[in-house]
């Protein structure tokens, strides 16, 4: 009944706005006489952080791929012409054709148009960051696997916690990347997955709200991944090399041909480093990781409507647990490996210029292991977990007057095996009711269907956007939902956008460790109501300000347990929470030679017990677990801002200082109230204890402070070689990020690093 009731809303229903919203501009310049001409291109959009230059083919046609809604300014010359320049607007998933008739010179210009008319998107009902190809280019150079969790923590709303976490607006599990258009809905901190290689991707796009209907699963924050999708003719290549403290080496090589309608492309990577995890004391012991990955992807435009493409991953990582002083002289190890390995396949279709069709498939693994030696301390444990996951959607655009009109269903299909154990090797740790050894194995399958329908609608300075979505999850719960979606923008003058928006969330609980954590007693979705409104201003015509207000009231609110300091967690569900907070940033991405951005974010929040699944090893852990208290939440961290500025020292160098802020996070001691500081001190040393307040229950606040440059000390056409160098945290400053919590253990953010980076392109 509830599938054809589901159905019969996809049909029918007012649909909503895709905000997976990427376009493609198909680009045709003429001359006055209709036939095509080469000729060379600027294409620019300061609100999506977009900056391409390229030659038209001889018949004067290039395609702009992975555009994302917004406004672009295009210029385009030739020898012999007058030069043209003029607006193209992004809006759909269809293609764009765009044609540009260049006039015999001299002809006048009577129309200028600028950058600074893309510096503002009024079709947005909610704020989106864009993190383009030259942010990635110039990143901060990241450990193994956090360079895009890094890049996404320069954004208001996301906190980074310990191991490279990412909590946006106080979620724990609820972060949903889009690679290409396929949702991962799992941990991908380096503890849990391998990372992304920041070196393949074209863009990023970062959302906390005011989310598409056809996102679902995990809505704290949704990160859209564009993987690298240059068709320049010919072949390309990239070379990167970095060395950088702790040991830490890493290199990247990729490949391109493109010929016709055929783009082929393949890449490989792999990196050592003595600092993977944040470790629990300042010694750094059996911290050591290494990682390799490959990837590649073919792309063919069968016909000037049919498109296809083919992507394929495969990347593994190992490392050692970090050890707390006793387990070091104790003479523990404890070793993880993770793999995961990735197929996708994609079919796109143009029907007419206004109805575009697309259906997508993915099939992955993930795999992650925990073992022990003998002498670990106070707990000998291991693991065996992962899961194959099988993706499919079909959905269809349609573009029809002011409507912007797209629907769709996707179908998931999960493979889920888990295996863990302990004994107990420190019974003075322990109470007595803890079982001295204990065992677990267990499988299981499941299966989520979803149909949306979304609707973006232009009515003078209005915007509305509007959809609804339906779920059906079927692993350790049987649940369905209806997850209506509303959002409204009024451009109130060429300025200043005002916005709101509405998301009903229904989040199914993490993979990681579920059938353990759900075995003594279900850990269900989570049901949520999220609001909220702001506003956009452009400000002297070269910055932007992005400033919202949220909050969020959840049901079954998720969390995790983690297991002393191993990094291995267990699914939690709270049986409620509510979380509010402030955010703004303030962009300018060029006034001169200068850019750069102001982030901050205001958060409070509490959830109350009881609490569904874990494994709660410390007696004063169950006992909270099971009452009604209050907690607050564990990214309860009240002041958190970023900044980093950029000049443009010459045509070919640049320098960029950068800044970063937390207040501190609360603290959930394990052992109750903290009465023994000696043995506090024993454990994590004199210098982390006084980064603590114990009587006010939270860590102290936090900063850093980075400096890095460039120069391109070689260039010639789009052949260059860059040479980048950047010292981290310039004073040197102990950050503790944790500390001894039920939720969390205790980690410490990096001491004051170097790094030197080579990159060549040919």
């Amino acid at each position: 009944m509830k599938l054809g009731v589901a159905a019969a809303l996809m049909v029918v229903a007012a649909p909503l706005g895709a905000e997976r919203a990427e376009g493609e501009l198909r680009l045709r310049v003429l001359d006055p006489t209709g036939s095509g001409i080469e000729a060379a291109v600027e294409l620019t959009g300061q609100a999506t952080q977009v900056r391409k230059t390229f030659s038209t083919a001889p018949d004067g046609r290039y395609s702009v791929k992975g555009l994302p809604f917004g406004r672009y300014t295009l210029r385009v010359e030739r020898s012999g012409f007058s030069s043209w320049s003029g607006l193209a607007e992004i809006r759909s998933e269809a293609p764009l054709e765009f044609a540009v008739t260049l006039g015999m010179a001299p002809v006048e210009t009577t129309v200028v148009i600028t950058d600074d008319e893309t510096l503002l998107d009024a079709r947005r009902t909610g704020p989106v960051f864009y993190l383009g190809a030259r942010t990635l280019g110039e990143r901060r150079t990241a450990r193994p696997g956090r360079g895009v969790v890094d890049l996404v923590q320069s954004t208001p709303g996301w906190l980074l916690e310990a191991n490279g976490v990412l909590h946006p607006r106080g979620s724990e599990y609820h972060t949903q990347y889009v690679i290409d258009g396929i949702p991962i809905a799992d941990n991908r901190s380096p503890a849990f997955a391998p990372g992304l290689e920041v070196e393949d991707l074209q863009s990023m796009n970062v959302l906390t709200g005011n989310y598409p209907a056809e996102y679902g699963r995990k809505l704290g924050g949704v990160i859209e991944v564009s993987t690298a999708r240059d068709a320049r003719p010919g072949g390309q290549g990239r070379l990167a090399l970095e060395r950088a403290s702790f040991g830490t080496l890493h290199g990247y090589a990729s490949g391109q041909y493109a010929r016709g309608r055929t783009v082929a492309a393949a890449s490989i990577q792999g990196a050592s480093t003595d600092r993977y995890l944040d470790p629990p004391v300042e010694d750094n012991f059996t911290n050591n990781a290494s990682q390799a990955g490959v990837s590649g992807r073919l792309e063919r435009d069968l016909t000037d409507r049919d498109r296809l493409r083919m992507s394929f991953s495969s990347r593994r990582v190992g490392f050692l647990v970090p050890n707390q002083l006793e387990q070091q002289e104790a003479g523990q190890r404890q070793d993880r490996r993770s793999g995961e390995t990735m197929g996708q396949i994609s079919y796109q279709r143009v029907f007419s210029p206004r109805l575009l069709g697309n259906t997508r498939a993915m099939v992955r693994d993930l795999s992650a292991r925990l073992w022990s030696n003998p002498l670990s301390t106070p707990i000998l444990a291991d693991q065996d977990r992962g899961f194959r996951e099988g993706y499919w959607s079909a959905a269809v655009s349609w573009h029809s007057g002011v409507h912007e009109i797209k629907g769709g269903m996707e179908a998931i299909f999960t493979s889920v095996q888990e295996q863990f154990g302990y004994r107990i090797t420190d019974p003075a740790a322990f109470d007595d009711q803890v079982p001295r050894r204990f065992r677990f194995a267990g499988r299981s399958s499941g299966r989520e269907q979803a149909l949306f329908v979304q609707d973006l609608v232009r009515a003078g300075r209005w915007t509305f956007s509007a959809g609804l979505r339906w779920d059906q999850y079927r692993l350790v719960d049987h649940s369905s939902a209806f997850s209506p979606r509303l959002g409204v923008a009024w451009q109130a003058n060429p300025g200043l956008v005002l916005r709101a928006s509405y998301d009903r969330a229904f989040q199914t609980p993490a993979l990681e460790n579920l059938l353990l954590a759900s075995s003594a007693q279900v850990v269900p979705p989570s049901r949520g109501d999220f609001y909220q409104a702001g506003l956009a201003k452009r400000l002297f015509g070269k910055l932007r300000l992005d400033a919202t207000w949220f909050r969020r009231r959840l049901g079954n609110f998720a969390d995790d347990d983690v297991l002393l300091d191993t990094g291995v967690s267990f699914p939690v569900a709270f049986a409620g929470a509510a979380i509010q907070g402030f955010e703004a940033r303030l962009e300018m991405p060029r006034w001169g030679p200068v850019s750069g951005y102001l982030s901050y974010a205001n958060l409070s929040g509490t959830s109350r017990g009881p609490i569904t699944g874990g494994l709660f090893l410390e007696a004063n852990a169950r006992e909270r677990a099971g009452s009604g208290e209050t907690f607050r939440i564990t990214q309860d961290q009240r002041n958190t801002a970023s900044a980093r500025l950029r000049f443009q020292a010459g045509p070919r160098a640049w320098v960029a200082f950068g800044a970063w802020y937390g207040s501190g996070l609360p603290i959930e001691s394990q052992t109750g109230e903290v009465s023994d500081l000696g043995e506090l001190e024993e454990r994590y040393g004199r210098r982390v204890l006084e980064r603590v307040n114990l009587a006010r229950g939270r860590v102290r606040p936090s900063h850093s402070f980075d400096l890095s440059s460039a120069v391109e000390v070689w260039k010639r056409e789009h052949r260059s070689l860059r040479l980048q160098a950047e010292m981290l945290n310039l004073t040197d400053r102990l950050n503790v990020i944790n500390f001894a919590g039920i939720f969390s253990g205790t980690a410490l953010a990096a001491a004051r690093s170097f790094t030197l980076r080579l990159e060549a392109q040919f």
